[in-house]
């Protein structure tokens, strides 16, 4: 029973962890990971000036949030045609 207690509590330490460590911003590859989009295409979507980011020396970042309201807004829409998507600040 003490060892079941005690990996109960160590689970919860690492998900009280986890839930800490969420990123407020994101590279290229990890929204891609994180959305289904590919890297490509999230590439296009920040060179066409879809998707809003932050550039620290070569790293793009993306935040959390811009991306969230980005799948809000072209929810239903083909985001492989620029007229399609729409921007978002």
């Amino acid at each position: 029973i003490m060892i079941k207690q005690y990996l109960q509590n160590e689970h919860s330490k690492k998900e009280v962890d986890r839930m800490s460590a969420v990123k407020m911003g994101l590279t290229i590859e990890e929204a891609a990971e994180c959305t289904g989009i590919g890297r490509n295409t999230m590439r296009k979507l920040v060179e066409w000036g879809k998707l809003p980011v932050l550039k620290v020396g070569r790293k793009t970042i993306i935040r959390r949030d811009t991306l969230e309201r980005f799948l809000t807004v072209n929810q239903g829409r083909n985001l492989l045609k620029p007229d399609d998507v729409r921007r978002v600040e």
